[in-house]
């Protein structure tokens, strides 16, 4: 059998109708670039996170770059990134003229670790990006208290986070804005890159809406300098389609979740993915953790199943930090992470027999 890591195929196949319907209207009314679909989008996923303002931009990573840039930030300050996240988190950082502090991360859930965050601060810093890995979320309470303590910004990256809960409240509407990436393997992605921010912000919103519009609220009338970051109306209408089954997906991923947990606790030294019970985790990612990593990756894929790693190396140990001279000592959990850390097969449209195959695989592995 073989079990894909994700399958967007299969995702298309049951919304065919919905998505080859929606996609045709764009054609028919030529709005390609902003209008309709995309201000319907909009005010569809500000009113689906419950804030005020959504700013639709051309990916993730320039929905955190813009919102960096609309809050001032820039040459001299730092911004405090967890050292376990996709290098779009501290990419923005540096694109926005900023420096990049990094933070260890929790053994248990992968996340900023809040205990060395305050550490972290300097007379510099001026914002924390707090990701919510995997679709977990972050300890929001702990971070905004540290960030209101020292006067500083926060900015959730929920690029794997969509619909996630913390404490019962929606990610999106527990910092001063949050961004959001719908690459096409996001729990809400397109078909092409596209991001958005979202903010209860009235003058926050407006500076991002113009930087990325080339600085402008009217046509030509320039007030400054900005970028050319907009989401185009061919991704905004098949994200409209996929924003009414969002919610059943995250519970096919988090039924799945709970097969793989109910079945993999306890087997060899497999640790399984922490949620808080007061949280709702939407397991954009399912990731444990085990010693044997690499020889259990190898097993999986010589028997049909694709894995991911997320992420093999750190981000404080990549070439693109090398400059900032650090040591695995510096971040002894992403550094244990790296070699711990494995991605099982994770998409809605698995089959009960594909993730028995998987169970069912890995049981075999540490059986032998």
């Amino acid at each position: 059998m073989n079990v894909p890591f994700v399958d967007l195929k299969a995702q298309y196949v049951n919304i065919k109708d919905e998505i080859d319907s929606a996609i045709q209207q764009v054609i028919d009314s030529t709005a390609f670039i902003g209008g309709f679909f995309v201000n319907r989008f909009r005010q569809e996923f500000a009113d689906y996170i419950g804030v005020k303002h959504c700013i639709p931009c051309g990916n993730g990573t320039d929905a955190l770059m813009l919102t960096l840039m609309a809050m001032g930030i820039g040459h001299g300050d730092e911004v405090i990134v967890p050292a376990n996240s996709f290098i779009a988190t501290s990419e923005a950082v540096t694109a926005a003229g900023a420096d990049v502090v990094f933070c260890d991360v929790d053994d248990k859930t992968n996340n900023i670790d809040t205990k060395v965050l305050e550490k972290k601060i300097t007379p510099n810093t001026k914002a924390i990006i707090a990701v919510h890995l995997y679709g977990n979320p972050a300890d929001m309470k702990a971070i905004m208290e540290i960030a209101q303590k020292h006067q500083l910004k926060v900015i959730e990256d929920a690029a794997q986070a969509h619909g996630a809960l913390y404490n019962g409240k929606k990610i999106g509407t527990l910092a001063d804005a949050a961004c959001f990436s719908f690459y096409p393997g996001k729990n809400l992605g397109a078909y092409g890159d596209g991001g958005a921010v979202v903010t209860n912000n009235d003058e926050l919103a407006k500076k991002i809406k113009m930087l990325a519009n080339h600085g402008r609220i009217e046509k030509y009338n320039h007030e400054f300098e900005g970028f050319n970051s907009r989401l185009d109306g061919l991704q905004a209408a098949v994200l409209s389609v996929k924003l009414k089954h969002l919610n059943d997906w995250t519970e096919s991923r988090r039924r799945i979740a709970k097969l793989y947990s109910d079945n993999l606790t306890g087997i060899g030294d497999i640790r399984d993915p922490f949620e808080d019970q007061a949280n709702y985790a939407v397991y954009h990612l399912y990731v444990i953790k085990t010693a044997h990593r690499d020889a259990l990756k190898t097993f999986l894929e010589n028997k049909g199943i694709k894995c991911g790693i997320h992420y093999p190396i750190g981000l404080p140990f990549l070439k693109a930090y090398q400059h900032l001279n650090h040591s695995y000592d510096d971040f002894p959990m992403t550094a244990k992470n790296q070699k711990e850390v494995l991605s099982l097969p994770m998409f809605p449209e698995l089959t009960d027999e594909q993730i028995e195959y998987v169970i069912n695989s890995i049981k075999e592995y540490f059986n032998q």
